[in-house]
Protein backbone atom coordinates (compact mmCIF):
# COMPACT_ATOMS: atom_id res chain seq x y z
CA UNK A 1 0.00 0.00 0.00
CA UNK A 2 1.32 3.45 -0.89
CA UNK A 3 1.73 6.37 1.49
CA UNK A 4 -1.14 8.25 -0.17
CA UNK A 5 -3.45 5.26 0.22
CA UNK A 6 -2.57 4.97 3.90
CA UNK A 7 -3.12 8.69 4.43
CA UNK A 8 -6.51 8.55 2.70
CA UNK A 9 -7.63 5.67 4.93
CA UNK A 10 -6.67 7.62 8.05
CA UNK A 11 -8.41 10.77 6.81
CA UNK A 12 -11.60 8.84 6.07
CA UNK A 13 -11.53 7.19 9.50
CA UNK A 14 -11.24 10.60 11.17
CA UNK A 15 -14.04 12.06 9.01
CA UNK A 16 -16.41 9.39 10.32
CA UNK A 17 -15.76 10.38 13.93
CA UNK A 18 -18.31 12.96 15.08
CA UNK A 19 -16.39 15.06 17.58
CA UNK A 20 -12.98 15.43 19.20
CA UNK A 21 -13.94 13.18 22.09
CA UNK A 22 -14.47 10.31 19.65
CA UNK A 23 -11.17 11.16 17.97
CA UNK A 24 -9.36 11.01 21.32
CA UNK A 25 -11.01 7.63 22.03
CA UNK A 26 -9.96 6.40 18.60
CA UNK A 27 -6.33 7.40 19.22
CA UNK A 28 -6.34 5.77 22.65
CA UNK A 29 -7.75 2.56 21.13
CA UNK A 30 -5.00 2.59 18.50
CA UNK A 31 -2.44 2.92 21.28
CA UNK A 32 -3.90 -0.04 23.15
CA UNK A 33 -3.31 -2.18 20.06
CA UNK A 34 0.44 -1.55 20.10
CA UNK A 35 2.32 -4.52 21.45
CA UNK A 36 3.69 -4.07 24.95
CA UNK A 37 7.41 -3.41 24.88
CA UNK A 38 9.99 -4.56 27.38
CA UNK A 39 11.89 -2.13 29.56
CA UNK A 40 14.90 -2.80 27.29
CA UNK A 41 12.98 -1.20 24.42
CA UNK A 42 12.56 1.98 26.45
CA UNK A 43 16.18 3.02 26.09
CA UNK A 44 17.66 6.51 25.79
CA UNK A 45 18.67 6.01 22.14
CA UNK A 46 15.03 5.46 21.14
CA UNK A 47 13.60 8.30 23.21
CA UNK A 48 12.13 11.25 21.31
CA UNK A 49 13.35 14.29 23.16
CA UNK A 50 11.04 17.27 23.53
CA UNK A 51 7.79 15.36 23.96
CA UNK A 52 5.67 16.04 27.02
CA UNK A 53 5.35 12.31 27.67
CA UNK A 54 8.05 9.75 27.08
CA UNK A 55 7.85 8.28 23.59
CA UNK A 56 10.28 5.75 22.14
CA UNK A 57 10.72 4.91 18.47
CA UNK A 58 12.76 2.22 16.76
CA UNK A 59 13.24 1.65 13.03
CA UNK A 60 14.56 -1.35 11.18
CA UNK A 61 15.03 -2.30 7.55
CA UNK A 62 13.41 -5.35 6.09
CA UNK A 63 14.83 -5.54 2.60
CA UNK A 64 14.44 -1.98 1.36
CA UNK A 65 11.40 -1.05 3.45
CA UNK A 66 11.36 0.55 6.89
CA UNK A 67 9.32 -0.80 9.77
CA UNK A 68 8.75 1.08 13.01
CA UNK A 69 7.99 0.13 16.58
CA UNK A 70 7.01 2.60 19.28
CA UNK A 71 5.94 2.87 22.87
CA UNK A 72 4.91 5.62 25.27
CA UNK A 73 4.26 6.02 28.96
CA UNK A 74 0.95 7.81 28.28
CA UNK A 75 -2.24 6.73 26.48
CA UNK A 76 -2.77 9.56 24.00
CA UNK A 77 0.86 9.79 22.80
CA UNK A 78 0.88 6.00 22.48
CA UNK A 79 -2.14 6.29 20.18
CA UNK A 80 -0.52 9.09 18.20
CA UNK A 81 2.58 6.91 17.80
CA UNK A 82 0.41 3.99 16.68
CA UNK A 83 -1.23 6.20 14.06
CA UNK A 84 2.12 7.36 12.70
CA UNK A 85 3.40 3.79 12.58
CA UNK A 86 0.26 2.72 10.73
CA UNK A 87 0.97 5.37 8.09
CA UNK A 88 4.76 5.13 7.74
CA UNK A 89 5.69 1.52 8.53
CA UNK A 90 6.41 -0.67 5.52
CA UNK A 91 7.31 2.19 3.18
CA UNK A 92 10.46 2.78 1.20
CA UNK A 93 12.74 5.38 2.82
CA UNK A 94 12.38 7.82 -0.09
CA UNK A 95 8.58 7.81 0.36
CA UNK A 96 9.03 9.01 3.92
CA UNK A 97 11.80 11.47 3.11
CA UNK A 98 9.72 13.23 0.47
CA UNK A 99 6.37 13.04 2.26
CA UNK A 100 4.77 16.30 3.34
CA UNK A 101 2.55 14.85 6.09
CA UNK A 102 -0.38 17.07 5.09
CA UNK A 103 -2.75 14.43 6.42
CA UNK A 104 -1.84 15.57 9.95
CA UNK A 105 -3.23 19.03 9.17
CA UNK A 106 -6.13 17.70 7.11
CA UNK A 107 -7.26 15.60 10.09
CA UNK A 108 -7.10 18.75 12.20
CA UNK A 109 -4.65 17.67 14.89
CA UNK A 110 -3.46 21.23 15.34
CA UNK A 111 -6.99 22.26 16.41
CA UNK A 112 -7.77 19.53 18.93
CA UNK A 113 -4.35 18.68 20.34
CA UNK A 114 -2.69 20.95 22.84
CA UNK A 115 0.29 22.84 21.39
CA UNK A 116 2.66 20.60 23.36
CA UNK A 117 1.03 17.41 22.01
CA UNK A 118 0.97 18.80 18.45
CA UNK A 119 4.68 19.61 18.81
CA UNK A 120 5.26 16.04 20.01
CA UNK A 121 3.59 14.76 16.85
CA UNK A 122 5.93 16.88 14.73
CA UNK A 123 8.96 15.66 16.72
CA UNK A 124 7.80 12.07 16.11
CA UNK A 125 7.55 12.79 12.38
CA UNK A 126 10.99 14.41 12.42
CA UNK A 127 12.46 11.27 14.03
CA UNK A 128 10.74 9.05 11.45
CA UNK A 129 12.28 11.14 8.67
CA UNK A 130 15.68 11.01 10.40
CA UNK A 131 15.51 7.21 10.40
CA UNK A 132 14.40 7.21 6.75
CA UNK A 133 17.37 9.35 5.72
CA UNK A 134 19.83 7.22 7.70
CA UNK A 135 18.44 3.93 6.40
CA UNK A 136 18.20 5.23 2.84
CA UNK A 137 21.93 5.99 3.04
CA UNK A 138 22.54 2.47 4.29
CA UNK A 139 20.61 1.04 1.30
CA UNK A 140 22.54 3.29 -1.12
CA UNK A 141 25.89 2.18 0.27
CA UNK A 142 24.82 -1.46 0.07
CA UNK A 143 23.75 -1.06 -3.57
CA UNK A 144 27.02 0.66 -4.47
CA UNK A 145 29.00 -2.27 -3.06
CA UNK A 146 27.07 -4.75 -5.16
Amino acid sequence: MTLRQKEEIIKKEFQILKDWEEKYEYLIDLGKKLSTKSTNFRSEDKLIHGCQSKVWLKAKLNGTRIFFEADSDALLPRGMAALMIQVYSGLFPFEIIYSNANFIYEIGFQTFLSPIRANGMLLFLKKIKFYAIALNSKISVSLERN
